[in-house]
C-alpha cells in the first residue's frame, strides 16, 4: 500500500531569519527534513511530496531530491518523490489578494496545494521539525487503518518540550479525552520564563506544560482535499479580508471542524522528543541533540545510503 509523506517546506522562516528548512544543521551538514525522511522510509512510507515556494525546486533536489529518487522502498520499487508549489495561482479567483502581502496563506493552503500529487493515506509535517523515530511508525500504523472518511490522526507532543527560552512560539493547545482530540486552540506569543513557567503573553495566563500540543505533525485520508478546498474558500471570503498576515492555519480548521461535529481525530503519543528551530538562537541546541542521536547509534553517520 502506498503512504506519503507530505513534507510543508514553503514557510519563510522569518523569526529564524532565513530559510531554516535548508539550513545544514547535522554533524555533516544535514537538514532537519533528512532525519523525516529518512524515519519515514524506515517506518514504511514510500512516497516523498515537497511543498515548497516558486523557484525552490532546484536547491531542494541538490539538497535531498536526487539522492531520494535513486532510493528503493522495502518492497523494492523505486521511491516516489513530487514536488508541488505553494503559490498565489492556487488562490480563487474570487480573492483579491493585497498587493503588499508577501507570506504564504498558511498550513491549510500549503495542504491544499498537494491535491493532484496525494491520492494515498499520508501523513503531512513540518520541515522545520524534528519529530522522533517512534512517531513516525506510529502513525503510519495508523494510517494503515484510517477509514475512507469523516477520521484524522495527529501525533501530540508536551507543550513544555516545545517552547523556546528565544522568544514567543505559537502552538495548537490541545484538549484530549481518552484517545480522541475534542479541541484545539492556536494560541500564539507562548512564552517559557527563565523559572521554567510557560504564559500566554495574550491572555497573560501560565499554561500547563503537561498540555498536549499539536506541532502539525498530521494524518489523513485523501478525502480531505475537498474539506480543505470549501475550508480555504471560507477563510478567503469571511476571515482573510485585506490583512496581509492572515494565515488559514491547520489546527484552527480542525479545531472548526471538531466544533461541526464533521471530524474525528485519535491522538497518538510518541516516546520522543520533539524539537525545532523557531529562533536563530534553537540552532545550537538542535545540532547538539543530532549529534548526540548519532552517536547513540539512532542515525548512521551517512543519512542518503
Amino acid at each position: 500500500m502506498k503512504v506519503s509523506l507530505v513534507i510543508m517546506a514553503a514557510g519563510m522562516g522569518s523569526r529564524y531569519g532565513g530559510d531554516k528548512q535548508v539550513d545544514g544543521i547535522g554533524p555533516h551538514h544535514e537538514i532537519l527534513m533528512e532525519y523525516s525522511i529518512y524515519d519515514a522510509l524506515r517506518a514504511g512510507f514510500n512516497k516523498i511530496v515537497f511543498i515548497i515556494k516558486p523557484g525552490m525546486e532546484p536547491l531542494m533536489r541538490k539538497l535531498c531530491g536526487d539522492y531520494l529518487e535513486k532510493k528503493l522502498t522495502p518492497g523494492g520499487s523505486p521511491l516516489e518523490v513530487e514536488y508541488v508549489l505553494q503559490d498565489y495561482a492556487s488562490v480563487p479567483a474570487f480573492y483579491h489578494i493585497p498587493e503588499e502581502r508577501t507570506k504564504p496563506f498558511g498550513t491549510v493552503h500549503a495542504l491544499l496545494c498537494a491535491a493532484d500529487a496525494v491520492h494515498e493515506p499520508f501523513c503531512v509535517i513540518n520541515a522545520d521539525d524534528y519529530y522522533g523515530v517512534d512517531a513516525y511508525r506510529t502513525i503510519y500504523r495508523r494510517l494503515l487503518e484510517l477509514p475512507e472518511s469523516g477520521e484524522a490522526t495527529m501525533v501530540g507532543y508536551r507543550l513544555k518540550n516545545t517552547v523556546s527560552l528565544h522568544g514567543a512560539v505559537s502552538r495548537g493547545i490541545c484538549s484530549v479525552e481518552g484517545d480522541q482530540l475534542r479541541s484545539v486552540r492556536e494560541t500564539k506569543k507562548i512564552q517559557l520564563e527563565s523559572d521554567g513557567t510557560i504564559r500566554d503573553l495574550v491572555h497573560g495566563e501560565l499554561l500547563d506544560g503537561e498540555s498536549p500540543v499539536s506541532m502539525n505533525f498530521w494524518g489523513f485520508r485523501p478525502s480531505i482535499f475537498p474539506v480543505l478546498r470549501e475550508y480555504f474558500d471560507w477563510f478567503l471570503r469571511t476571515q482573510a479580508g485585506e490583512d496581509i498576515t492572515a494565515e488559514c492555519l491547520l489546527p484552527v480548521m480542525v479545531g472548526d471542524l471538531l466544533k461541526r461535529e464533521t471530524l474525528r481525530v485519535s491522538v497518538l503519543h510518541s516516546s520522543d522528543r520533539w524539537f525545532g528551530m523557531t529562533y536563530r538562537e534553537d540552532r545550537e541546541h538542535v545540532a547538539r541533540e543530532l549529534a548526540a542521536l548519532h552517536q547513540a547509534g539512532v542515525y548512521p553517520e551517512d543519512l542518503t545510503r
